[in-house]
């Protein structure tokens, strides 16, 4: 290029003084851009950075900054004595820098929660204060193994205290060496298929149930073998299901159904397990929020033959973004699952399980737990009322013992046939109704919906109430 053009090109440079980026990172962009455009060429001598600098009104530390970095990454080479050059080995560049436009959407916002929205616990009334103080004590000065890297079984003095608690809560007697970690039903589930000494062979699951379980038994590799519960739960039949690797279950609260499994079913289970060498995971996503009397012991407590896993959540207890549960392992399974852990690495972020362990510890855990079972129990009296009240003839809650949710079927005479009728004409009502036909893999045997009460106060529980009144005017 002649000398004449390339003054011509650089001195047309435009730096924004008023824009979010800085004149250096601008200044780096646009010499970046006529080198891609070939307004620069390799070998092309650079103006003295004095002189750029009186051109565009800037600094020189700003001229000789950007200088700077684009020596670093490969445009320019400075020569001794001679000036700043563009480098004489560029390859071939493409012509634009800037990203061609993008066909996908907008990055979303968390959306807000919406009335009888399900699974959700209510954030408002968390100890907020307490927790920061908590985690402002565990990383104001962190011992060194929390800055390396972490156990891959999870945060020690967490397990232990999971110990404790599950003793206490549960009727769980355990070792810390037997609990894992996780960050979630997902990575429980794919670290105890993986662990498992048979890696072939059904699962079978609940029906109604959860459908992340699903999809994380189908990506672990195994097959998905769904059966309808009946009052009592999974019906299991231990002369016949020898084709079964494990059966996932949830006895403590069926989910999405919310009945318990009675110590009969339970001990069925368990002679399977026996009989066939099975493994039973026990899923018990929300039974610390029992609304009358202890919460149950659970199926693992009975099991004296070591074929019983137990997977527990904090998100659902506390709050979603935490991103935190446990596995409690048979310890024939440790060694299986630290070779698996091994291979996968953890995924539970270890920033927050410090201060969990002190929150279980100090009885804090504790206290929020009964305090918000109390506070559940009457928002569920709440919900039931106003919707015997609003919508009798649309739906039909049926009251829990336990849970953040509770199931309402499809009335007889309902102005809509299917719940995903329903579903979608509450939403333009500002309503969100689960369907619960959308937790069947097999056949829908039940229309109805699942309605979320924990989240929100009694009176938001009459306004979408309300509004559903408007939604489906009486006849």
């Amino acid at each position: 290029m002649t000398k004449s053009n390339l003054h011509a090109a650089i001195m047309a440079i435009s730096l924004d003084r008023a824009g979010p980026t800085s004149l250096q990172a601008q200044l780096t962009q646009a010499l970046r851009k006529l080198v891609h455009e070939r307004q620069l060429q390799p070998n092309d001598r650079l103006p003295a950075s004095r002189l750029l600098a009186a051109e565009l009104s800037v600094s020189r530390i700003t001229v000789t900054s950007a200088f700077d970095q684009l020596v670093s990454e490969g445009y320019l080479q400075g020569r001794r004595g001679s000036g700043m050059y563009v480098a004489a080995d560029l390859p071939d560049l493409p012509i634009s820098t800037t990203p061609p436009p993008s066909n996908l959407p907008p990055l979303a916002k968390p959306s807000p929660l919406i009335t009888f929205q399900s699974a959700a616990p209510d954030l408002r009334e968390f100890p907020f204060t307490d927790w920061a103080r908590l985690m402002e004590q565990s990383w104001r000065a962190p011992s060194v193994d929390m800055l390396n890297a972490p156990s891959p079984f999870g945060w020690p003095d967490l397990r232990q205290a999971l110990v404790a608690h599950l003793r206490d809560w549960r009727g769980l007697k355990c070792h810390a060496g037997q609990i894992v970690i996780t960050s979630g039903l997902t990575e429980a589930i794919r670290l105890i298929l993986t662990a498992l000494p048979n890696r072939a062979g059904n699962i079978l699951v609940e029906d109604p149930g959860h459908d992340v379980l699903r999809s994380a038994i189908t990506h672990a590799g195994f097959h998905v073998r769904a059966r309808h519960v009946d009052a009592d739960g999974l019906p299991i039949d231990p002369s016949s299901d020898t084709d079964i690797a494990a059966i996932a279950v949830t006895p403590s609260r069926q989910f999405p159904l919310g009945m318990t499994m009675p110590l009969s079913r339970r001990m069925a289970l368990l002679q399977w397990s026996r009989a066939t060498d099975g493994y039973i995971i026990e899923d018990d996503f929300d039974g610390e929020y029992r609304f009358q009397g202890q919460p149950l012991p659970a199926m693992m407590s009975l099991d004296d033959r070591a074929r019983v896993i137990y997977v527990g959540s904090f998100s659902q207890v506390l709050f979603h973004g935490l991103r935190l549960g446990f596995v409690v392992l048979p310890e024939t399974l440790v060694a299986g699952a630290r070779d698996a852990i091994n291979q996968s690495r953890p995924t539970a972020s270890l920033a927050a399980q410090p201060a969990l362990a002190r929150f279980i510890e100090t009885g804090g855990f504790a206290t929020h737990i009964r305090r918000m079972r109390r506070l559940y129990a009457q928002r569920q009296k709440t919900l039931i009322a106003a919707f015997q009240h609003h919508v009798p003839h649309v739906l039909t809650p049926e009251p829990t013992q336990s849970g953040l949710h509770v199931i309402a079927n499809l009335a007889p005479d309902a102005p809509v046939k299917t719940d995903i009728e329903l579903a979608q004409t509450a939403d333009r009502f500002g309503v969100k109704l689960r369907p619960l036909s959308r937790h069947y893999a097999g056949p829908v045997q039940r229309q109805g919906a699942v309605l979320g009460f924990a989240a929100f106060t009694d009176s938001e529980i009459r306004r979408g109430a309300e509004k559903l009144a408007k939604a489906f005017p009486r006849p």
